[in-house]
C-alpha cells in the first residue's frame, strides 16, 4: 500500500491487480527480447560459418577444374568436381534448414559470398562441359532439396499381438521441400567472377599448345561483357565494380588471340604463356598509372 498525506487527511490507495500484472509483463519483456536477439545472432554466426565453408569448397572445385587443361583424364576431373559440388550443395541445404520460417533477406549478407562463389564454380564446370553459360533457373533447380520426415503416431485403440502392450504405433513419412534460391544479383556477381577463371583457362590452354580455346573464350567473354554493358550504372554498385575486372579479363584474352594470330608462327608454343603473362603485367601497370 502507498500512503499520501495532504493537509490533515491521509489517503490510502492500492494498485489494481491488473496493473500489477501489466508492470510485471513489461519488466519481463526485455528478457524475452534478449533471448530472441541472442537466437538471431547465433543463427547469423552459424550461417556465416556455412557461407565460409561453401566459399572454400567452391574454390577447391575451381582449382580441380583447372586441371582439365593438362590432365588427359578429363572425365575423371569432371567427376571429382561433381563430388565436390555435391558437398557444397549439402552445405547449402544446411542453410535452407536454418532459414525455415525465417526471412531470407534478413540473413542474406551472412552467406551471399558463398553463393556467389558457388555460382562461379558451377558455371565454370558447365562451360567446360558444354561451352555455354548455365542460366539462373537451372542453378536454382539444383538447390531444391527433398526431405523425408518420419512421424510416429500412437493409437491406443488398435489391437496388438502382445497382450502386455496397450499402445500401437503407426509410422508415417512426410515429404518436405527445402530450397535456397540464388538471387539475380548473386548470379550476376558470380558470372562476373567466372570471367577471371576463363581468362586463366585461356592462358593455361595456350601454354599447353591449345590454339583454338582462346578464340572460343574471346567470343564468349565478349558476349558476357556486352550483356553487362547493358546494365551499366543502373544496377547495384557491386556489379559496376565487377565490370572493370571483366573488362580487364576480356582485354587479356583478346591480346592473347591477337598475339596468336599475328605472331603465333614466330614464337614457340612453350613460350607463349610466358609472353602473355608478361604482357598482362604490363597492361595492369599501365592501367594503374592512368
Amino acid at each position: 500500500e502507498n500512503t499520501k498525506t495532504r493537509n490533515r487527511y491521509t489517503y490510502k490507495f492500492q494498485l489494481h491487480p491488473h496493473a500489477i500484472y501489466k508492470i510485471s509483463e513489461v519488466r519481463s519483456r526485455p528478457e524475452s527480447f534478449q533471448h530472441e536477439l541472442d537466437a538471431k545472432h547465433d543463427k547469423y554466426e552459424r550461417l556465416v560459418k556455412l557461407g565460409r565453408d561453401i566459399t572454400i569448397e567452391s574454390k577447391r572445385t575451381i582449382f580441380i577444374l583447372h586441371r582439365v587443361i593438362s590432365d588427359p583424364n578429363k572425365d575423371g576431373v569432371l567427376k571429382e568436381a561433381d563430388s565436390k559440388l555435391d558437398l557444397v550443395r549439402q552445405k547449402i541445404k544446411q542453410i535452407a534448414e536454418e532459414l525455415v520460417g525465417e526471412d531470407l533477406y534478413q540473413y542474406h549478407r551472412a552467406f551471399t559470398p558463398g553463393l556467389q562463389e558457388y555460382v562461379e564454380a558451377v558455371t565454370f564446370q558447365h562451360f567446360i562441359k558444354t561451352k555455354t553459360l548455365l542460366c539462373l533457373e537451372d542453378i536454382n533447380k539444383q538447390l531444391i532439396f527433398e526431405e523425408t520426415k518420419k512421424d510416429v503416431e500412437s493409437n491406443p485403440n488398435d489391437s496388438v499381438a502382445d497382450p502386455l502392450t496397450t499402445v500401437s504405433e503407426k509410422t508415417q513419412f512426410e515429404q518436405s521441400t527445402l530450397s535456397v534460391q540464388v538471387t539475380p544479383v548473386d548470379y550476376l556477381l558470380g558470372v562476373a567472377d567466372l570471367t577471371g577463371e576463363l581468362m586463366r583457362l585461356c592462358i593455361g590452354s595456350v601454354g599447353n599448345g591449345d590454339i583454338d580455346t582462346p578464340f572460343e573464350l574471346s567470343q564468349f567473354l565478349r558476349e558476357i561483357f556486352d550483356g553487362f554493358s547493358y546494365i551499366g550504372n543502373t544496377g547495384p554498385y557491386e556489379i559496376s565494380r565487377k565490370l572493370y575486372t571483366l573488362k580487364q579479363s576480356l582485354a587479356k584474352v583478346e591480346n592473347a588471340c591477337y598475339t596468336l594470330k599475328v605472331r603465333g608462327s614466330e614464337i614457340p608454343k612453350h613460350m607463349l604463356a610466358d609472353l602473355f603473362s608478361t604482357k598482362s603485367e604490363i597492361m595492369e601497370h599501365d592501367e594503374g598509372i592512368s
